[in-house]
């Protein structure tokens, strides 16, 4: 009960009415960019059948409901450069001074990088070492504004319900700070260590970057590149369940008046766990996985695309696939498409 107040709480602050300033994006922006983007990302079709034991006192009757298939925002994620400044508005104006006092007062001790100038960081070079596309960045992982909304109109039985609680702050970087500066313990995963394993893009010709070690630390040429890899590591944490960070995992929830298969988590490269929309610098209408093949392209993915503040964010979307309860047993389903297709 408890839960469910303070994340309404985060709702009503979040839709207040607030100034936009230059190279950040509002609620309303993200809103509209996202329903522009509907029909690209969305790609709803009927799938299959569900059946289902209705009984009363009398009799048991096998009633049926459509399963259906969609993508949808499930969550705003944010890489960006100085702490406590989400270029998402709201986001900023509610939690900035929290995330930086929280990073400050309670780590700011214990870490020998600088917490509160963290962003704009690069390591220099000596002699012929030159470390200078070392990036860091904040990434924060925000419920989408729509995504309390896919509850509502779940009722219609044609529509999935979200995961997510709209404005709800899944993972901020600032709380996980020793984990996101530090790489502890993400450094001895088998995946930091050898290289080629959990990739974006394809090993060794044309890649991105690893998503381990899941830190804000990148060495990437390309500012939008660099920001990209931590939106896909945070993704990665808070779609899974026991990761040694400080989070709240993107899970079903037990009350649903659907059947729900959900997404399962975010995985590099694969489009049946999710894609990603980009809301800021550039607006997109399309969605896509990370990891693109830019090689023969002479401006690379990241051209028209560099925010000149550092200040990036995306939607992240994902495949559910549900159908509404008609009765108090499900008994099976069958699916005549495979979703996502």
């Amino acid at each position: 009960m408890m839960c469910a107040i303070r994340r309404c709480g985060f709702i009503l602050l979040m839709w207040a009415p607030l100034m936009s300033h230059a190279g950040t994006i509002s609620t309303t922006e993200i809103v509209s960019q996202t329903t522009s983007a509907a029909l690209s990302c969305m790609r709803w079709m009927p799938v299959g059948m569900c059946f289902w034991l209705r009984c009363s006192i009398y009799e048991c009757d096998v009633e049926t409901s459509i399963k259906v298939g969609h993508y949808q925002p499930d969550a705003v994620v944010s890489s960006y450069n100085e702490l406590g400044s989400n270029p998402w508005t709201e986001i900023r104006s509610i939690l900035g001074a929290a995330q930086s006092s929280a990073a400050t007062g309670l780590l700011g001790s214990l870490l020998p990088v600088p917490i509160e100038s963290a962003g704009n960081r690069t390591e220099g070079g000596q002699g012929n070492k030159d470390h200078r596309n070392l990036i860091f960045r904040e990434t924060d992982v925000i419920g989408h504004p729509l995504g309390s909304l896919s509850g509502v109109l779940a009722g219609t039985g044609y529509l999935c319900e979200s995961e997510t609680t709209s404005f709800y702050p899944y993972f901020m970087s600032s709380l996980d700070a020793l984990s996101w500066r530090m790489e502890i313990p993400e450094m001895f995963y088998p995946a930091s260590l050898i290289p080629g394993m959990r990739e974006i893009g394809t090993w060794p010709l044309q890649t991105w970057g690893g998503v381990y070690p899941r830190t804000g630390w990148t060495t990437q040429a390309e500012e939008p590149k660099a920001a990209a890899i931590n939106a896909q590591r945070a993704g990665d944490i808070v779609t899974r369940n026991g990761q040694p960070h400080i989070y709240d995992q993107i899970e079903a929830s037990s009350s649903s008046d659907q059947r729900i298969w959900s997404p399962g988590p975010l995985v590099e490269d694969d489009p049946a766990t999710g894609e990603w929309q980009m809301l800021l610098p550039k607006a997109e209408s399309s969605c896509a996985v990370f990891g693109t093949n830019d090689l023969a392209s002479a401006n690379g993915w990241g051209g028209g695309r560099v925010d000149e503040e550092g200040d990036y964010a995306w939607n992240l979307w994902r495949p559910y696939q549900c159908c509404e309860k008609e009765g108090q047993f499900f008994l099976f389903d069958i699916n005549w498409i495979n979703y996502p297709p």
